[in-house]
């Protein structure tokens, strides 16, 4: 069996198309953007054209897009920026229990220095409920960090309403949509976020650039300090090589009818295995709300990690770890409360652009003789 990519949400590949528009830039237009020379002028429009690009795919303004070395960055900017910006005593945070590290790792690096942090649960299938942020709001409460979607099992957050739960008491909202940006639609104005995170390797652009959306007349402290790039928010060079690729990338996916496919060949993947496995396989996440690409599923009784060492010209992932010789449910699947004897056996599938049904039914063929439950 020739290799299988069935792991998009941890990193795509470049796109063709990407990869053609930053070529020039490794030769030619190599002048910094900052510059007031004549090198500097293709890198410096280009750096724009590509914020446009940005820009567009989430309905925003040009000068509402950070371009930052990734989702990590972004986040960082948007959790740390605000607390020190705002830089309230007793600042208080409010976000979940299953967000990406780049989340809570600032959050908690933020409650060393005298913020506090509520981490709100989710239900069995991943979801945040909107009330549940409401309670948790104090007179301190700076910021509502909550993810889009779930990176393991692709539940997709109601992030309009909490959306409109801020704004009513004048709380900033940031969201990590590393996850979603691609996937399904994310115009800022509709989800009503004041911040928004974009990775560029979850979208079919290289690693190292990202981007924070920043809502206009929002100020953050910069987590990078030097000189006053990206209007003052973000200190180093300008990469127009980097700019151009993440650009590229959400021009083309602001067409999310190729999803469909995608979307298809999930549900293709889904069906085969309760054919096959029947009650010896179950779904994490929530069956309806959740990315049109990711297939979180769990042979009960087996462990994922073992499943997939055998699976060995397949790459997918699992939440699961092992420390000392015991295996370690993913902290998200915990935070949903789902049973060990399930969740160590889980496996996420997350499918993209290049992904075809001949390799969906190969994969099924694989598992059904490796995986007896």
């Amino acid at each position: 069996m020739p290799p299988i990519y069935l792991d998009y949400n941890a990193s795509t590949p470049v796109d063709p198309a990407v990869a053609a528009a930053m070529q020039p830039f490794l030769k030619e237009a190599f002048g910094n953007p900052s510059s007031g020379h004549w090198a500097s002028t293709p890198a410096k429009a280009s750096l724009q054209q590509a914020r446009g690009q940005v820009a567009a795919l989430l309905g925003a303004a040009l000068d509402e897009i950070v371009f930052t070395s990734g989702g990590s960055e972004a986040n960082n900017l948007a959790i740390k920026g605000t607390f020190f910006a705002l830089n309230r005593q007793e600042a208080h945070i409010i976000t979940s229990a299953i967000e990406h590290p780049a989340v809570l790792a600032p959050c908690r690096f933020l409650e060393r220095h005298g913020g506090s942090v509520t981490y709100l649960p989710v239900d069995r299938t991943g979801l945040i409920d909107p009330e549940d942020v409401r309670r948790a709001i104090t007179p301190q409460t700076l910021l509502i960090s909550i993810m889009h979607a779930n990176n393991e099992v692709g539940t997709v957050q109601p992030l309009a309403e909490i959306g409109a739960i801020a704004q009513e008491h004048g709380i900033r909202f940031h969201t990590d949509a590393a996850q979603s940006v691609g996937k399904i639609p994310t115009k800022v104005g509709e989800l009503g976020v004041d911040m928004l995170t974009i990775a560029g390797h979850k979208l079919y652009a290289p690693k190292g650039v990202g981007a924070l959306y920043l809502r206009r007349g929002m100020e953050v402290e910069p987590v990078i300090h030097g000189a006053g790039h990206e209007l003052g928010r973000r200190a180093g060079t300008e990469s127009a090589l980097l700019a151009v690729g993440l650009g590229t990338a959400c021009a083309l996916a602001r067409d999310l009818a190729p999803l469909s496919r995608i979307e298809t060949l999930r549900d293709r993947l889904w069906q085969a295995l309760r054919d096959r496995f029947g009650d010896g396989i179950a779904l994490n996440g929530h069956p309806t709300r959740r990315l049109p690409n990711t297939l979180n599923v769990a042979f009960v009784g087996r462990i994922g990690a073992d499943i997939l060492g055998q699976l060995r010209e397949v790459a997918a992932s699992t939440g699961s770890a092992c420390h000392s010789g015991r295996i370690e449910l993913s902290p998200v699947l915990a935070a949903m409360h789902v049973p060990e004897r399930i969740g160590v056996g889980a496996i996420r599938f997350s499918l993209g652009r290049y992904t075809i049904a001949e390799e969906i039914d190969e994969v099924v063929a694989s598992l059904a003789s490796i995986a007896t439950v």
